[in-house]
């Protein structure tokens, strides 16, 4: 008598339902943390900038993949 609590049989597809809330709201908490994290790691997307060709071209002459030659061809081709 003291374990009844009334007529509210939900049984076993009540709790499949809550268990299934249960999930999904952990899982969406999982993909908001690793969104989070993720796009915490490299700046917020407001502050990075797109690479020009000019630049990727002076970090290819900083690395020694391009001759001085080479790089100032190519900086003459780009106008810059």
């Amino acid at each position: 008598m003291w374990g009844y609590m009334g007529n509210h049989d939900w049984g076993w597809g009540g709790m499949g339902f809550g268990m299934v809330i249960f999930w999904a709201l952990l899982i969406a908490l999982i993909v908001a943390l690793v969104r989070g994290v993720s796009s915490s790691g490299g700046g917020s997307p407001e502050r990075r900038e797109e690479k020009t060709a000019l630049d990727i071209l002076k970090e290819r002459y900083a690395r020694g993949e391009i001759g001085k030659d080479e790089f100032e061809q190519k900086k003459r081709d780009l106008g810059g």
